[in-house]
């Protein structure tokens, strides 16, 4: 089903960049729930990570004939994600307390279940939220695209452009860091 799935992608991607804005609107559609709870994740902010998702898809289809297919197209988007998040994170130099963590995740659906299990995952969230928001930008980048996407270190690394080794650092370091935030907070 995935390599259906990475067909559909690929040839979609191939008639967008002949010009078919139609099939490129397509890969919108399947990319953006994607590309904006990444950018949740990384600012916490809905409206930022819609316009951040809105910025990666434009310059994406601003650069897609320089789209070689050495990467899959998730893991090129992701990087242009990657990219236009830093920049506004250096920009902004936000900061956000667990209190700010709204209360809704965008582009995810709860499943059916108890309603104490419910909210013991919406808490869980929060907090997870919460301690994302104190890490480093390139760290929570880094945990972002393992944790929650499930990249190789090999695919994190050709995402953010840093060396495999790097990589690796930053998210050991989050991890430790998550650890330490966990004992903080008396999680078992």
């Amino acid at each position: 089903m995935k390599s259906d799935d990475n067909t559909h992608i690929t040839n979609l991607v191939g008639k967008a960049k002949s010009g078919d804005r139609q099939a490129y609107s397509e890969l919108v559609k399947l990319k953006m729930n994607q590309v904006v709870a990444f950018a949740y994740r990384m600012t916490q902010d809905k409206d930022s990570a819609l316009d951040l998702a809105q910025e990666t898809f434009l310059a994406a289809w601003e650069s897609l004939s320089s789209y070689r297919g050495d990467a899959q197209f998730s893991t090129w988007l992701h990087r242009i994600a990657a990219n236009k998040t830093l920049n506004y994170l250096k920009k902004a130099k936000r900061t956000v307390s667990l209190g700010d963590v709204a209360d809704e995740t965008v582009g995810s659906t709860v499943e059916s279940s108890g309603p104490d299990v419910q909210m013991q995952r919406e808490q869980l969230r929060r907090h997870v939220l919460g301690f994302m928001s104190t890490l480093p930008e390139q760290q929570r980048l880094v945990f972002d695209l393992r944790f929650y996407k499930e990249h190789s270190f090999n695919e994190i690394a050709s995402i953010t452009g840093r060396a495999l080794g790097t990589v690796k650092t930053n998210y050991r370091e989050a991890v430790t860091k998550l650890r330490e935030f966990a004992r903080e907070k008396g999680w078992r």
